[in-house]
């Protein structure tokens, strides 16, 4: 019998992991594909393929994935997170790697009713057409529940050796885990900014004043401490000494950098400023400073495009004057 080449979207969760082990098992010659933005990484799979000893394409997702939290065609989840437009556009961009490389099928380890709205026996089939691979989309943990795709219908793949697990329960993948010797795995869900409300509330400012085709703005959302100030000015302020060099090399033309020179404390990068903006930076930089033994005004330096400037800030300093105007 020939010999099926599937390639397979891997997340690096148990789930992927084992639709791996099983098409495996059923007879198939597999490699994986995972996705990289700023919002998540590959690290996971990347360490799962190694351990699977598994080839794996590593695909620069970002384009896709901005273009998606700008106009998600099915909506946001719980935050900034396309996640079924996501989930779908990752299928199409496999199934033309696997067009191009002459692969027989692609597979997902997604669940038959493991989520509610994206993972029902109707949606599954939804996004297989959708991505123009109908037939050719093989989900082997819920295969006994599915219509045989093409390959098993060639007899590439032993529909037999697949499986038809449902629901949101563990314990089948935990069994199965322990039988293909799987120990090292993360715990479900969870891995992507987007999901998370706190990253979203930045990810949403940004996209409303600066916007996110400047990827280098998009990298930076989880620096610091994030304010937007009455004039519009955007401010990173740094947390620890990791962030303070980080927004010093990070500063572009038209930014502005404040920090304190009198007393330790943090960094302040400032994007599109205004003089208003910037008074309102020398003493945010200096509430968050160490000041508390020093008397007298702090001297704080401002580095922009036309050179370093310092400043006499006097008391008070008072963290709680920008609560009001702090995202994070």
């Amino acid at each position: 019998m020939a010999q099926a080449k599937g390639l397979s979207l891997l997340s690096g969760g148990l789930d992927s992991q084992l639709a791996v082990c099983v098409l495996r098992e059923a007879g198939a010659y597999m490699e994986g594909v995972t996705f990289e933005t700023p919002f998540f990484s590959a690290g996971a799979a990347r360490k799962a393929a190694k351990a699977l000893g598994l080839p794996l394409t590593v695909v620069d997702f970002t384009a896709d994935e901005i273009a998606l939290v700008k106009n998600p065609p099915h909506g946001y989840g719980g935050a900034m997170n396309p996640c079924i437009d996501c989930h779908a556009t990752m299928i199409r961009r496999a199934g033309e790697i696997m067009r191009e490389r002459g692969f027989d099928f692609v597979s997902t380890g997604e669940v038959v009713n493991q989520r509610p709205m994206s993972q029902t026996r109707q949606s599954l089939g939804v996004v297989a057409r959708a991505c123009g691979l109908e037939g050719r989309l093989v989900r082997p943990l819920s295969a006994q529940l599915l219509e045989p795709t093409q390959p098993e219908l060639d007899g590439l793949i032993d529909r037999s050796k697949l499986l038809g697990l449902s629901g949101r329960q563990r314990q089948p993948q935990m069994e199965l885990a322990a039988k293909f010797g799987l120990t090292d795995y993360p715990s479900p869900a969870g891995g992507c900014l987007l999901t998370e409300k706190g990253y979203g509330r930045r990810l949403k400012d940004l996209m409303d004043h600066e916007g996110l085709d400047d990827l280098r703005l998009v990298r930076m959302l989880r620096a610091g401490r994030r304010f937007r100030l009455p004039g519009g000015a955007s401010v990173i302020l740094g947390r620890d000494a990791t962030d303070n060099a980080r927004l010093e090399s990070e500063r572009a033309a038209g930014e502005v950098l404040v920090a304190p020179v009198s007393v330790p404390g943090p960094t302040a990068l400032v994007l599109s400023p205004c003089e208003s903006d910037l008074a309102l930076v020398r003493a945010l930089v200096c509430a968050y400073s160490r000041y508390d033994r020093f008397e007298g005004e702090v001297t704080v330096k401002s580095t922009g495009d036309s050179g370093r400037e310092d400043f006499k800030v006097a008391r008070p300093y008072s963290r709680e004057a920008f609560k009001q105007y702090q995202l994070t």
